[in-house]
């Protein structure tokens, strides 16, 4: 019979399904029952035996989902279902089980719903007070209702901490104002307290001291009666009341608790004392077992109310195994109830020879003496059938407005979040990303709304503030939340970044593949004119020029701002040094050949290293003193672009960069002047020519990038100065050396001292 323990009990009906998980059969002494509106399983072991009290609170939700469903005036052309889950007073299970329903599956999936067509929109339960802790600090967080039966315990009045759960029993602030003035009635002011460990008997003890001291009463003793021991601590217990002078006992306890500790008292013959019962346990069946009549005589305790509940009794009776051929608890309703046992035939044969009792089907249930049908006491089903229609009700209520008073159709239902009543507001709440501002003339519940201001957010509903981020975050789009700022830099990874350092490095090899050719041709009339040494000098600090531009890229680190630009500068000045010491050597090798020419002592190369040692220490020192008074730095700026951190290198003194810059424009036009001076010397010389086209490049560029590299912000500013750095470059390379490389190898002809000196044929001198 258990192999197909794990079923589903469920009830459909045309137009609307909502499913109900509910479990009250208490199976156990250590179980307690969920009853819940929504999808679960039914649990049950066949170690845990069956109790009568417990099925008629589940058939007490059954019998009132059918009152529901077959009444005209509520929820019309929709059916309620339900279905089951056991928590066996086991909060692990309490938790499962709400997950269960929440996932719409026999499995706890947060934040998913994999429920089809079913619309959720309550739980029944959990019958302990620690369960449904355990239940309502999950089920909060949805805002879905939440209704328990039996939990009483004052810590879930908190709205704060559990904003959607009631009840239909009251809080055990009233019970122990109660307990506190029947004590005073009686003029007891020296009694015992015994409470279960668990929130029920802990917070219910708590709060019948606090009365106690009120009117003045004593506490003789306090005793925990410990659920996870079998005999509950009774022994101890016992010899705590044995030894104690106060005759009244309060105690704060559940049935199950409470049971061993009977026996005990009873086998020590623990009598002359009055219990004060609370309601966990004051209708329990332990107070009608005859041989605890000694002990209990004489017990006062209070009982949750109890009313009649018209066809409830007729509906009990007619339970039967083959009426309700899902409800796995049927079979096991009758065998507890008549003593019998469901058999297959083979079963049956040997049930005769050891004389169990079959069960037949044919037992009558109204002729049954238990608790089952007792009509006197419907104090559990009646506060789970309230509980029911008190689900009902809410939901009834909230459809007939969506229907009249807010012009919906009965379809919307589908689109209900149970948390929701109608809406009756002058201005609708403001959305996050937005504040509230009042409108003039008009009273405080009708309002504006405007978007929070660039970099400010609202992240909560009806905000009257926007405030803005961490200097490390940014508004998302909609405003409602701050979003980390995007972190940018010219990268090596990044499309732009690798390009660059593509031809960064393949630049490079240019002028070194140049010197190469010079090397091999060293002694070829064209590389020996004007200082071949200088024009060796002038190639390696091209390629140099060509390296400088890698350390704008990559992240800005510390050392890399600080030596970026100085290095740049004086690389750039001992190039562009070179350039001019080569200007100045052709103008004095052309007046050299003139008669009576006083410059015949500057010929040679000791005038050219002078000119490149002294203009390129003049950029060493400006540099120098740049990064002594006032070095660059790494700095993270949030102002340039919104939504970003542009990691960047701080120039430090922008006077010292641009005098930098400066300088290097003041040698390019000196050399510019100079060549430009010199460009109509003979062909021999016609060097000029060629220096003369570089330089107008080289400025050109640079001028051009001033107005670029102030206009642009982040990575690409950083990319326009190393464009600006190979393009220079590279025009040097092409002005300066090209033709003489093409000379060397395309026209070795054009390569001899006679056609250098001018001393050729006409046609030769064209191809030139």
């Amino acid at each position: 019979m258990w192999e197909d323990s794990r079923q589903s009990w469920q009830c459909t009906g045309a137009g609307f399904r909502m499913e109900e998980a509910c479990s009250v059969t208490k199976v156990s002494d250590q179980e307690e029952s969920l009853l819940a509106l929504g999808v679960t399983r039914v649990v049950l072991d066949s170690r845990y035996r069956f109790r009568l009290k417990n099925y008629r609170a589940l058939q007490a939700m059954v019998f009132a989902i059918e009152e529901i469903n077959a009444n005209p005036n509520i929820l019309p052309n929709i059916t309620i279902g339900f279905q089951i889950y056991d928590s066996c007073r086991i909060m692990q299970r309490s938790l499962e089980g709400t997950l269960w329903i929440l996932a719409g599956q026999n499995e706890s999936v947060p934040n998913f719903c994999c429920r089809e067509k079913l619309q959720l929109m309550g739980i029944i339960g959990d019958a302990g007070s620690s369960g449904s802790i355990v239940m309502a600090r999950v089920l909060g967080l949805y805002r879905l209702p939440q209704i328990s039966y039996v939990s009483s315990s004052p810590i879930l009045s908190d709205r704060n901490q559990f904003p959607s759960f009631f009840r239909t029993i009251p809080s055990d602030t009233f019970q122990s104002q109660g307990l506190a003035e029947i004590l005073l009635h009686f003029g007891w002011t020296w009694v015992g307290l015994l409470a279960e460990d668990n929130d029920y008997g802990q917070l219910g003890a708590t709060l019948l001291k606090k009365e106690l001291e009120k009117v003045g009463a004593c506490i003789a003793f306090s005793e925990n009666i410990i659920l996870s021991r079998a005999d509950r601590n009774a022994l101890h217990i016992i010899q705590v009341l044995q030894s104690s002078t106060a005759n009244v006992i309060v105690v704060f306890c559940s049935d199950a608790g409470v049971s061993p500790l009977m026996e005990e008292m009873s086998k020590y013959k623990v009598t002359r004392k009055v219990l004060i019962a609370s309601e966990g346990w004051s209708i329990s069946t332990t107070l009608s077992i005859e041989r605890f009549s000694n002990i209990l005589t004489g017990t006062i305790g209070f009982a949750t109310r109890s009313e009649e509940i018209p066809g409830f009794i007729e509906h009990l009776n007619r339970v039967h195994p083959s009426r309700y051929a899902p409800d796995i608890f049927a079979q096991k309703l009758w065998e507890e109830a008549f003593g019998c046992l469901w058999m297959d035939q083979k079963q049956v044969m040997n049930a005769w020879d050891n004389g169990s009792k079959v069960c037949t089907g044919k037992e009558n249930l109204e002729l049954l003496l238990s608790g089952y049908n007792d009509e006197t006491n419907f104090r559990g089903p009646y506060n789970v059938y309230i509980a029911v229609y008190a689900n009902a009700w809410a939901l009834h209520s909230l459809i007939s407005r969506i229907v009249s008073f807010l012009n919906g159709s009965q379809e919307d239902f589908l689109d209900l979040k149970p948390w929701q009543v109608p809406v009756s507001v002058c201005s609708k709440s403001c959305m996050p990303g937005f504040r509230k501002a009042a409108k003039e003339g008009e009273p405080v519940c009708c309002f504006l709304c405007f978007s929070c201001p660039p970099g400010e957010i609202s992240n909560q509903t009806g905000s009257t503030e926007c405030f803005k981020c961490p200097w490390d975050q940014w508004p998302n789009a909609r405003q409602d939340e701050c979003i980390l700022k995007t972190i940018e830099f010219l990268s090596y990874d990044e499309p732009l970044g690798t390009c660059l350092t593509a031809i960064c490095i393949f630049s490079s090899l240019i002028p070194l593949g140049i010197l190469h050719l010079f090397v091999l041709y060293r002694n070829t009339p064209i590389v020996k004119a004007n200082n071949r040494s200088l024009s060796y000098l002038l190639l390696l600090s091209l390629s140099l020029c060509f390296l400088s531009s890698l350390a704008f890229i990559g992240y800005p680190t510390a050392e890399k701002c600080l030596l970026r630009q100085a290095a740049f500068g004086i690389i750039f000045a001992l190039c562009v040094s070179c350039i001019l010491s080569k200007t100045i050597m052709v103008v004095i090798a052309f007046k050299v050949t003139k008669p009576n020419s006083d410059l015949k002592r500057w010929v040679g190369p000791k005038l050219s290293y002078l000119v490149i040692c002294v203009c390129t220490l003049i950029q060493v020192l400006l540099c120098l003193s740049w990064l002594i008074l006032s070095p660059p730095f790494s700095e993270n700026n949030i102002h340039i672009l919104p939504g970003k951190i542009i990691i960047e290198c701080n120039e430090g003194s922008q006077i010292a960069f641009w005098c930098m810059l400066g300088y290097l424009g003041l040698l390019a036009t000196n050399s510019f002047i100079v060549a430009f001076l010199a460009r109509k010397l003979p062909d021999s010389f016609n060097e000029a020519k060629f220096i003369t086209f570089s330089m107008l490049a080289f400025l050109s560029v640079w001028l051009s990038f001033i107005p670029a590299y102030l206009s642009t912000k982040g990575k690409y500013m950083v990319a326009m100065e190393i464009f600006a750095i190979l393009s220079s470059s590279s025009a040097l390379v092409s002005c300066i050396f090209i033709p003489k490389c093409y000379i060397i190898l395309w026209r070795p002809h054009m390569n001899t001292k006679e056609y250098l000196m001018g001393k050729t044929t006409g046609h030769i001198k064209k191809d030139m």
